[in-house]
């Protein structure tokens, strides 16, 4: 018999043992029964032909031991299966939806839960797989497990991170100090290697700690625990941490000022030698915090510009690269402040000049022109350029200062383009328009009539002579302001005024300002008693003109423009009066009917008024 043959009978021995199958004679290979215990044996569920077969054959013995085999398995497949879940819970690898059958996820969470170290591919499996809480614990057991062999803990059995022998083992690792409790953890738990080693932490720190107060002039401190405050602040001085305000107060509490005195002077030292590294200080021999430089660096770090004083004691030093730095520096600052839009004053032009920048004065000067422009709604003024006449008269009206008459005449003579109102529905359809109009207008007219006014008011303060009221109260109608004009002129006592042509004028301008508010009654009681005053005076037969147009009394009103223009007026200044009636009709009606008016009378004159006629009817749309 062959070797082979030999084996299949042996086997075929085992297995009727095993199965209570030994009564039955065949011992064949080909044996039927053979063939039904190693299906049996393998797991293999048998046929119905197979079971009754055995039946037959009268080894109920063998099928009652194949029924407590299959009911094994099956427990123990349940068993697999619960403990999988289990670990899988444990190892946070819940998402992974494979079968502990076929996954290398059980041999995984198996060899993590013995304490075992994972491979490197074990590792990139998890990765790969997208497990990284379940990775992220693994590194955690790993450290655990190199910690416990580390801290003489390897006797300990549970490997899982949360472990509290986990949280000593990290105490340890940056030797802080245990708590009681933990240190009475370690001995009943018989680790009494790792709490000797705790042991010698201690003494090592207490050692340290003595030299600290030694070192530190601390020494009349009683406390001489681990756990007094005083020894992590004396780390801190140390390891040149500054101290904190509280630890400050903490050591005057203590009495304990000379320490506060050294570590204060190890930091300025400190300070001092990051300061000489930063602003180029190779070569100076006083070194100490007392040195005057130290103070010259701190204000430098501090204000980022330097006094004339503290320059000079530089330059005696021969510290050209730490002047430059510093100029630098203060140019930086200056440019910084100019680039978020605030200006510079007078002081820090002059630095500028003097330390030949004047690019920055440029910059400085272009976005502060830019700047004017856009408040003074002249964006339109193309020469962006700080030396532009434009750009002096703009600052002259920031500082409330009076315009040169030339300054106004060119103003007057300049003109820009601006866009021009569209009334029409679909504005978003066309083209933006543009129309010219003179520099003085707008913003700059307000302001410009503003100062004057107010020039005058002081005038009339300082001399007492009431044609600066009447020029004031002019010009605040011309800034738009006329109840400030109103109020200038109310208290008047005109029965003490003696000059008739100043009490017209003053009636006059009080008119208009009552005009401009819409009192036309008051505004036509003050022309008409200016026309007593002064028969011969143009001014007041404007106003009572613009008063009836303004009413729509527009034969009235013709009437007294021509006596106007009969004492001297231009019959461009009419024109203005009615012009500025159309413009500022409320009653689209009423601007209507003035506009048809004029065209009647007067179709090339009063051509201008097209426009405004144009503009009514696109409003209406």
């Amino acid at each position: 018999m062959d070797k082979e043959s030999q084996n299949r009978l042996e086997h075929f021995a085992a297995l009727k043992s095993k199965y209570q199958a030994t009564q039955y004679e065949d011992s064949l290979p080909a044996s039927l029964l053979y063939l039904i215990l190693r299906k049996l044996d393998l797991g293999i569920e048998l046929l119905d032909l197979e079971s009754n077969w055995l039946g037959e054959s009268q080894l109920e013995e063998t099928l009652e031991a194949i029924k407590q085999e299959q009911q094994y398995r099956l427990q123990e497949f349940g068993n697999l299966e619960f403990e999988f879940s289990k670990l899988k819970s444990k190892y946070k690898a819940t998402k992974h939806n494979g079968s502990w059958r076929s996954s290398h996820l059980y041999f995984i969470l198996l060899k993590l839960e013995s304490g075992n170290l994972l491979t490197d591919l074990e590792v990139q499996w998890l990765r790969a797989t997208g497990l990284y809480e379940t990775n992220q614990i693994a590194q955690e057991v790993k450290r655990f497990t190199q910690l416990k062999s580390q801290y003489k803990a390897t006797q300990y059995q549970d490997s899982y991170p949360d472990s509290f022998l986990y949280q000593i083992l990290k105490k340890l690792e940056v030797t802080e100090r245990l708590s009681d409790s933990e240190y009475n953890w370690l001995i009943n738990n018989e680790l009494f290697e790792t709490a000797e080693i705790f042991q010698q932490q201690e003494s090592v720190k207490e050692t340290h700690f003595a030299q600290l107060r030694d070192k530190y002039q601390a020494n009349k401190h009683l406390d001489l625990s681990l756990s007094s405050p005083l020894y992590p602040i004396l780390q801190n001085i140390d390891t040149k941490d500054n101290l904190s305000e509280s630890e400050i107060n903490w050591l005057e509490q203590q009495g304990l000022n000379e320490t506060i005195i050294i570590a204060q002077e190890l930091e300025q030292t400190r300070e001092f030698a990051i300061l000489r590294y930063k602003y180029k200080v190779t070569h100076h021999e006083d070194l100490l915090p007392k040195s005057h430089l130290y103070k010259v660096l701190k204000r430098l770090d501090s204000s980022n510009q330097l006094g004339e004083q503290d320059i000079n004691f530089l330059k005696k030093r021969k510290l050209t690269e730490t002047i430059e730095i510093a100029n630098e520096k203060y140019a930086s600052t200056l440019k910084s402040k100019i680039d978020s839009g605030e200006l510079i004053n007078e002081s820090e032009i002059d630095w500028l000049e003097k330390n030949g920048r004047e690019d920055i004065i440029i910059v400085a000067q272009q976005k502060h022109f830019a700047a004017l422009k856009s408040k003074y709604d002249v964006l339109g003024y193309q020469d962006k350029s700080h030396t532009s006449f434009l750009y002096t008269i703009l600052q002259k009206l920031e500082l409330k200062e009076r315009l040169e008459p030339t300054d106004f005449a060119w103003l007057q003579e300049t003109k820009i383009k601006a866009p021009q109102p569209t009334y029409s529905y679909y504005t978003w359809q066309k083209e933006p328009k543009y129309q010219e109009k003179n520099l003085v207008s707008g913003k700059i007219w307000i302001a410009y009539h503003t100062i004057e006014a107010n020039f005058y008011e002081q005038e009339f303060q300082r001399t007492d002579n009431k044609w600066n009221l009447a020029n004031a109260s002019s010009h605040w109608r011309k800034a738009d302001k006329p109840e400030q004009a109103l109020q200038l002129t109310n208290n008047l006592e005109f029965d003490k005024i003696k000059e008739n042509k100043l009490k017209s004028a003053l009636l006059t301008s009080r008119g208009g300002a009552y005009r401009d508010i819409g009192k036309l009654d008051e505004a036509e009681n003050c022309a008409r008693k200016a026309i007593e005053y002064q028969p011969k005076s143009h001014h007041p037969y404007t106003l009572m003109g613009a008063i009836c147009f303004e009413r729509h009394q527009y034969s009235d009103g013709e009437y007294w423009f021509q006596e106007a223009i009969k004492r001297g007026a231009n019959p461009r200044d009419m024109d203005s009066e009615i012009k500025r009636v159309v413009k500022n009709a409320k009653d689209e009606n009423k601007r209507r009917e003035v506009i048809e008016y004029l065209l009647k009378k007067d179709s090339q004159r009063y051509a201008w008024a097209k426009s405004y006629l144009k503009k009514s009817s696109d409003n209406g749309k």
